[in-house]
């Protein structure tokens, strides 16, 4: 929309209908009177506002993703579980699970040991093979992944795996069904009797889908031999980076501006020792040792780490906002007088993400196949760390240093700034809510009167939760949407937002509730608030304007927002919330507006259901999503039905205005051609 002044512009221009409010005396029907509500737009040159270009983003929270594994077993398409047999922990024999034998105790003999080859993560499977005359099958290891493979007919799978053995043996590795008798693919192995480990590559084509599939490696020779980093991964990954194409596509369409990771227990650690370390997440996934997540007791291999994270961010076209540990922990802290290496550490990442090829940390990255920088200009100081002993004085030591060798990153604080300002510098604020609905819904206006100078807000983490969310209610969507609205309304203070979480696999006990996307080995829905998001996907970099709602009875239940954006035309929407259990009757009108609307062209698309407490599930994904239709009659003359506990957006199509003078008037209208 132009930002000048137009011919015109000092007349009230009246689209479609015209509403005359007297006291609370609305002009309508008897229904209408009862429920009547005026929503008025300004679209006038002086008083609209571009909404910050990164408004609107996700959050891959780690150790939230973890609790529903959304990372390995996730969007990260990695099928083996414990591919390096760490997870027992560095004391052997440890616990190998999830793998188990195929055979029984008299055949076969497995446990770990020290013997690996990587020297960063020590332990090796070794595997006895305990008898003479073998069963037909063979016998050997199998891992079932996590919670089942899902193998699909005719797709390639990579298996990289590393073997030693004492003797030459042959070994058949196959993709079979949970209970090894459906045999999806097959390749036989022949392993030199040598003392030194060998890597094994091979491909695996299915002939057969099973969707709780397991790999298993069978022989029907005695000896001993030693595994280690077995992976298998889908060769069509997107675009090759190891990412799930159905999760990533799901993300592709909310077209978010940024990605926040890994944040949160993840980069913290229980114990510090316990900590994120991103340094052990890049190089040869072979190399990296993993780490225990101590706060919801699990271990990851790292195969999702630090570089995939800024890989994911520039597929999905979003800025990377990288979250680090500002040294402190659940249940201890570095002192402020020995931060110094955690500095170091810090700097060391950027000069990963952001240095030359030929610089230090940045050859590691090229080395890794990107050799272009990526552009990182956010980091997050901290998460929730705001008031423990040592913040502050670590935050100090952390931003002065990446601010003088960075001066572009925008550089988070932890402390909420919404209502006090900061006593310390800061380019954002952390501000993270969760609430119940009607606590959400209200907190609409919750930036109104935050500071209109200093560091804006990053609203980094907002959801309902608890009873309202339930496991993921159109309640919940329509309270987050008028939280969003609320957002819009005050983009001149806040930067940007995020729903968290992201992603939970529905075959465990879900730990958080609600998240946007829920999977499977296979499937995959969006729950309410994730289509909600969806609804406000071009608000980032949109022109704003403002609203005013004059309401009966109604008002205090509605939040509406009003944004022109433009890509291959301009187009204007107009979203309304009603979270009232009746039908709202609303009239519309709007003074300024430079073009016209081209009903043709227009659409509306409402979210709601039956009932405020309906799901989306594997069975019906589709109970509660958008639904479009053509601008009716009475919309497209500014009267617009909201439906009870409801989600309104209209998409109007603008079109130039041509002047006209009516009959026997002096005024001119600017009317859309038709």
């Amino acid at each position: 929309m132009s930002m000048g002044s137009n011919k015109g512009l000092s007349r009230t221009i009246i689209c479609f209908f015209l509403l005359f409010c007297i006291g609370c005396k609305c002009v309508a029907s008897d229904l209408e009177a009862d429920n009547g509500v005026t929503l008025k737009v300004d679209a006038s040159p002086n008083l609209v506002r571009k909404i910050p270009d990164v408004l609107l983003g996700v959050f891959f929270e780690v150790i939230l993703q973890e609790m529903g594994r959304g990372g390995a077993g996730g969007i990260w398409a990695e099928l083996v579980s414990n591919r390096g047999f760490e997870a027992g922990g560095p004391n052997t024999p440890s616990n190998i699970d999830p793998w188990l034998i195929v055979g029984d105790d008299s055949s076969i003999f497995v446990e770990t040991d020290r013997t690996s080859c990587f020297s960063q993560n020590i332990i090796a499977l070794r595997m006895e093979v305990l008898c003479n005359d073998c069963p037909a099958g063979g016998v050997g290891i199998y891992n079932p992944g996590f919670w089942g493979m899902n193998i699909e007919d005719r797709k390639t799978y990579n298996l990289v795996m590393y073997v030693k053995s004492l003797k030459t043996t042959c070994l058949t590795v196959s993709l079979t069904s949970s209970d090894g008798l459906q045999k999806l693919a097959s390749v036989t192995i022949i392993v030199a009797g040598k003392s030194k480990w060998i890597k094994v590559k091979k491909k695996l084509v299915a002939k057969g889908t099973n969707r709780t599939s397991r790999l298993q490696i069978t022989t029907k020779m005695k000896g001993v031999l030693w595994f280690d980093q077995v992976s298998l991964m889908p060769a069509d990954t997107y675009k090759g980076h190891g990412f799930r194409n159905d999760l990533v596509s799901m993300l592709l369409d909310l077209k978010p501006r940024f990605l926040r990771f890994p944040g949160g227990c993840f980069v913290q650690g229980g114990w510090l020792r316990n900590a994120f370390r991103w340094t052990e997440t890049i190089g040869p996934w072979e190399e990296r040792p993993g780490h225990f997540g101590d706060c919801w007791n699990y271990w990851t291999d790292d195969g999702l780490g630090y570089f995939e994270f800024l890989q994911l961010s520039e597929d999905l076209g979003a800025a990377p906002i990288w979250v680090f540990n500002s040294g402190n922990s659940y249940n201890d802290e570095v002192n402020t007088t020995a931060i110094a290496p955690f500095i170091k550490d810090v700097l060391d990442s950027l000069e990963f993400a952001r240095g030359s090829a030929n610089s230090t940390w940045g050859s590691v990255r090229a080395a890794m196949g990107h050799h272009e920088p990526f552009p990182v200009k956010y980091a997050a100081i901290g998460n929730e760390d705001c008031g423990k002993k040592f913040y502050n004085g670590n935050y100090l030591k952390f931003y002065y240093a990446i601010r003088e060798a960075y001066p572009d990153i925008q550089l988070i604080s932890n402390c909420d700034g919404s209502s006090r300002p900061l006593d310390h510098p800061a380019d954002l604020y952390d501000f993270h809510v969760y609430a119940d609905a009607k606590t959400l819904f209200s907190m609409k206006n919750t930036f109104d009167k935050a500071p209109r100078s200093g560091p804006k807000a990053f609203v980094s983490e907002y959801a309902v939760w608890k009873t309202d969310a339930g496991r993921g209610t159109l309640l919940a969507s329509l309270a987050e949407a008028a939280f969003l609205i609320g957002l819009e309304k005050n983009s001149d203070v806040v930067e940007m937002a995020c729903h968290a979480p992201l992603f939970v696999n529905d075959d465990i006990e879900k730990k958080w509730n609600p998240d946007v996307i829920v999977f499977n080995t296979w499937q995959h829905y969006g729950t309410p608030s994730y289509w909600m998001q969806k609804l406000f996907r071009e608000s980032s970099g949109a022109i704003f304007h403002p609203t005013t709602i004059n309401s009966c009875s109604s008002g205090n239940s509605l939040a509406a927002s009003a944004i022109t954006w433009q890509d291959s035309e301009k187009r204007s929407f107009l979203r309304i919330v009603n979270f009232e259990s009746d039908a709202v009757f609303v009239t519309i009108s709007t003074s300024g507006l430079q073009a016209s609307i081209d009903v043709r062209q227009s659409t509306v698309t409402v979210l709601t259901s039956s009932n405020v407490m309906d799901e989306n599930s594997f069975s019906n994904p589709n109970k509660v999503v958008p639904v479009k239709s053509q601008l009716s009659n009475a919309a497209a003359h500014m009267q617009v039905t909201l439906a009870p506990h409801s989600f309104t957006s209209l998409d109007f199509a603008l079109a130039p205005y041509k002047l006209v003078t009516l009959a026997g008037r002096n005024d001119e209208y600017l009317m859309s051609e038709l």
